[in-house]
């Protein structure tokens, strides 16, 4: 049977299917009813990458029904990789924009049901192959519960790597957030490196959520990430017809409870920091950011971060703010709480031909020629 068009029914009344995604409605709903939800496996971002031609042609989803209705849902892709020896492993769907790969599931009454049954759906995706799961937020919603029913199922599971990742949680007010961190001494320096651009004219902090102003936002954010180091690469996404498509589809608004969000640094009313964000679920995701490297010395960057910051506390547009970093990011410095993102490869119970070890060890030294691979290009 074709690995994209199966069904199973679980003894909980609840069915599995592995194939394509729910409605977009349905799929809202999931979302909206999510524990720790993220916007990256929603209907908007999925339909994003579809619009720019970046939605890989072999892309699943395996869905946990209750009747007509998603309770849980995964999307992935089966690919060849070093970890398996060039043989097909099972990922969750993955971009440069995708930084958790947790899967949607229902919180409430179903959840654990929904939680035994998806962790049957991935083992049917594989078609017992091995998982390799990326960017996964380890102590999120649901993932400890999946994870645990893996094991109680007789799956094998080893980290790969692991790094804390920054959050903030907002406070009754900024004082507050204020109140006792650790870091006080940063923001001291912001407000200095503040009052040093402020020489060099007025500096301003606006917000977009929609609007013509939005999409404003965007073309300033892609013109700016384009003028810096990664134009010069080739990596900023203007650089590329399908990433500027990508960017002007994410980043737009969509009926849905995903929405989207923009902020800019100004000098004079010209904006030298721009940051991009997805917002559903009292979170805001912070994907993108770029500032204008000629003002480095000024840290744009960070005094627009630390912006977005107070106008969180101030108006209450989200109750988390998620950096969306890999290690070693400036925001470890501003944002108070952690959460541990980790890289794991999880093995469905049968054939152990290629030991989880022997993974693991392979899965690492990749890790290893790629971070070789990348100071190399830094040197030169």
């Amino acid at each position: 049977m074709n690995a994209l068009a199966q069904s199973k029914r679980t003894t909980s009344g609840l069915s599995v299917s592995v194939g394509p995604a729910p409605e977009p409605a349905a799929w809202d709903a999931l979302f909206a009813s999510s524990a720790a939800p993220h916007p990256h496996y929603t209907h908007h971002a999925v339909a994003a990458h579809r619009e720019a031609g970046l939605l890989p042609g072999a892309l699943g989803f395996v869905t946990v029904h209750r009747g007509g209705d998603p309770v849980a849902l995964l999307p992935f892709t089966l690919r060849r990789d070093l970890a398996g020896l060039g043989g097909r492993v099972a990922q969750p769907f993955l971009s440069p924009l995708v930084t958790a790969t947790a899967p949607l599931v229902i919180d409430g009454p179903d959840r654990v049901a929904a939680i035994q049954a998806l962790v049957a759906g991935l083992e049917q995706a594989s078609g017992g192959r091995a998982w390799r799961w990326p960017l996964l937020p380890t102590e999120d919603g649901a993932v400890p519960e999946m994870l645990a029913a893996m094991r109680a199922r007789g799956w094998a599971i080893g980290i790969v790597t692991a790094f804390e990742r920054p959050l903030m949680v907002r406070r009754a007010d900024h004082d507050a957030f204020l109140a006792g961190h650790p870091n006080r001494s940063r923001f001291k320096d912001l407000r200095r490196r503040t009052r040093r651009l402020s020489e060099a004219g007025t500096v301003a902090h606006v917000g977009a959520a929609g609007g013509p102003e939005l999409a404003r936002r965007v073309a300033d954010f892609l013109a700016l990430e384009r003028k810096g180091w990664k134009g010069q690469a080739g990596t900023a996404m203007a650089c590329r017809p399908d990433t500027a498509a990508l960017a002007r589809a994410l980043f737009a608004e969509r009926p849905g409870p995903v929405g989207v969000r923009a902020d800019a640094l100004t000098l004079d009313g010209r904006p030298i920091a721009i940051s991009l964000a997805l917002v559903g679920g009292g979170r805001a995701t912070l994907l993108k950011t770029a500032y204008d490297e000629d003002l480095r010395s000024h840290a744009p960057g960070l005094l627009l971060e630390a912006e977005i910051v107070r106008a969180c506390h101030e108006t209450g547009f989200a109750d988390t703010l998620d950096s969306a970093t890999l290690d070693g990011s400036a925001l470890e410095s501003l944002y108070r709480e952690r959460t541990r993102i980790a890289e794991i490869i999880t093995l469905p119970p049968g054939d152990r031909t290629l030991s989880l070890e022997r993974r693991l060890r392979l899965a690492r030294f990749e890790h290893a020629a790629r971070a070789a691979a990348k100071r190399a290009l830094r040197r030169r």
